[in-house]
């Protein structure tokens, strides 16, 4: 069963099967917005309770070792109870068949905010989500919220970070560096496992406009797709064609090539400039305050930085206590990386050893001392 919607010229063709693969269908037919810009379908149904909220994708098997370079596995959707799919490309849409449901991860808060919404992205064509850059597709409503982290992943801050999420029953969309995924592949898997959305913010955080200035476009081509490259590797599981400019630098033939991709460009409405605010209450106070006075919008945040991993379950509360609910944002389709890429990262970080895939502690163990 289908419906058209025709926005711009464009006839949009939405698909039950494809909102069924996220528990949206209940008997209800979509009601349809439009704009001259997007198309925003929404169902009737939403979340009442934070136990019904709590309904995200359970954790994802994580690959031991180094996967196959080139590979890559189909999509796995979250199965929350309500949806927003928030038509971003320039594209018609195919309809997608339904996923099977995944286990929900239990919350043990019963007073935990949870997510309030799901929304799916279509990143065809490259489009761009935050108004600091990106005006087109404002997918937030009032007192709404999406929650990112850059950076990571990161010793003890990066699970701190997924701590304060999980105690609240939240889903975030992480922004990790390449070179950070290779040194802890490890706690990349367990930001999957939680059952976040995973994009990427290149391969070394080099400011792409400077790559391009010194090195010409291939350059910072290589940027972007080492970086997805080694994410999707070191995750161990599909990610998502989420990708952040770092320092939000955003070249426009990068911002073409990305299109080109199928790659969603997410700039930010807030910053909490968590890099320079080192006190977690001083860090708290600024960034409530910028959400009171804006009403919504996607934060960006640091899970890299100690004195967020500290502030976060302090911002978290006062997110609540202010009435504000969180968004959670999926993609239609995973990333699908470039083989020449894969090759790339395997030959600057592998070393040709007969015991790579052994686990740490059957190879170094304490036999004296404490």
């Amino acid at each position: 069963m289908r419906r058209q919607v025709i926005t711009g010229g464009v006839i949009v063709v939405i698909s039950v099967a494809s909102a069924a693969a996220y528990n949206i269908v209940q008997g209800r037919w979509f009601s349809a917005a439009t704009s001259r810009s997007a198309t925003q379908v929404e169902t009737a149904a939403s979340l009442s309770s934070p136990r019904a909220e709590n309904q995200a994708e359970g954790p994802r098997a994580a690959a031991a070792g180094w996967p196959e370079p080139g590979g890559t596995t189909d999509p796995v959707p979250s199965a929350p109870q309500s949806a927003t799919v928030a038509q971003a490309g320039a594209r018609p849409l195919q309809a997608a068949p339904p996923a099977a449901a995944k286990p929900a991860i239990a919350c043990a808060n019963p007073n935990a905010m949870g997510v309030s919404r799901v929304v799916e992205i279509d990143t065809g064509g490259g489009p761009g989500f935050g108004s600091q850059h990106f005006k087109t597709y404002d997918f937030l409503r009032d007192h709404e919220v999406a929650l990112t982290f850059d950076d990571g992943p990161w010793p003890s801050n990066t699970q701190a970070v997924l701590k304060a999420l999980a105690d609240q029953c939240l889903r975030a969309t992480f922004f990790p560096i390449g070179k950070h995924a290779t040194y802890h592949p490890e706690i990349l898997k367990q930001v999957v496992a939680a059952g976040h959305t995973v994009g990427s913010h290149t391969w070394s955080h080099a400011d792409l406009q400077a790559t391009m200035k010194k090195g010409g476009q291939d350059a910072a081509i290589e940027e972007i797709e080492k970086g997805a490259s080694a994410v999707r590797m070191m995750a161990g599981a599909p990610t998502a064609p989420f990708f952040r400019f770092p320092d939000l630098r955003h070249p426009p033939e990068m911002l073409t090539y990305l299109g080109g991709r199928n790659i969603a460009s997410f700039s930010t409405d807030i910053d909490s400039f968590d890099f320079k605010i080192k006190k977690p209450e001083e860090l708290t106070r600024s960034l409530i305050g910028k959400l009171n006075k804006l009403g919504k919008g996607i934060i960006l945040m640091h899970d890299f930085q100690k004195g967020t991993s500290i502030a976060l379950p302090q911002i978290l509360g006062e997110l609540q206590r202010n009435g504000f609910k969180v968004v959670h944002k999926v993609p239609k389709d995973m990333l699908t990386t470039i083989p020449q890429y894969d090759e790339a990262v395997l030959k600057e970080n592998k070393l040709p050893t007969m015991s790579d895939n052994k686990p740490a502690e059957s190879v170094v163990r304490t036999i004296g001392g404490q």
